[in-house]
């Protein structure tokens, strides 16, 4: 009788527990879409390892998604994608590239996944404080939204600065130059 009402209990305490973790999983995603089409050109996503500290600036967001990098880094590429007013435009730690398995056992897998992520896209690498500087900076004026995964690796911060995605850089010269000429 005593070992029913323990596998009982067990059982009602494993389905609370998976709730909780299933919700919050859906929770920082249904929140990262509602905020997805407010974000424009100049604002910044970031995808960070635990250790990363939370900021108490008001043009900071930081959510803890309690998932992978991978699986959060892969998950904020896809909703890119589908959006059409954006492009991100991607940075990564500098000292990232210069870390070994020798270093950090398992990095060099990681580096191979983004790099198949990203495949067709550039990365920028800069230093981790110039790319904190710049967010800093970013921050003052624009939202940059920061999503805290569960990875324990370091350096291996991903910032996304969103561009106009219906607008291109060359575009953008010929106006300004289009508009230079009338003004001379």
């Amino acid at each position: 009788m005593k070992s029913n009402h323990l596998s009982y209990l067990l059982a009602v305490v494993f389905y609370f527990l998976f709730a909780c973790f299933s919700s919050m999983s859906q929770d920082w995603k249904k929140e990262f879409n509602e905020e997805l089409s407010l974000l424009g050109h100049r604002n910044w996503i970031v995808i960070t390892d635990m250790a990363y500290p939370l900021q108490n600036k008001s043009g900071i967001k930081t959510i803890y998604t309690g998932e992978s990098y991978m699986d959060v880094l892969s998950f904020i590429d896809y909703e890119i994608k589908k959006s059409s007013h954006i492009n991100p435009v991607i940075y990564q730690d500098q000292e990232l590239s210069f870390l070994e398995d020798s270093d950090v056992m398992g990095i060099e897998d990681l580096k191979k996944e983004i790099a198949e992520l990203f495949e067709k896209k550039r990365i920028n690498y800069l230093p981790h404080d110039k790319l904190i500087a710049r967010m800093n900076e970013v921050s003052q004026m624009f939202t940059v939204f920061i999503l805290k995964t569960n990875m324990t690796f370091p350096y291996v911060s991903t910032f996304i600065e969103l561009d106009c995605g219906y607008w291109s850089e060359e575009q953008e010269n010929n106006l300004l130059s289009k508009m230079n000429k009338r003004n001379e």
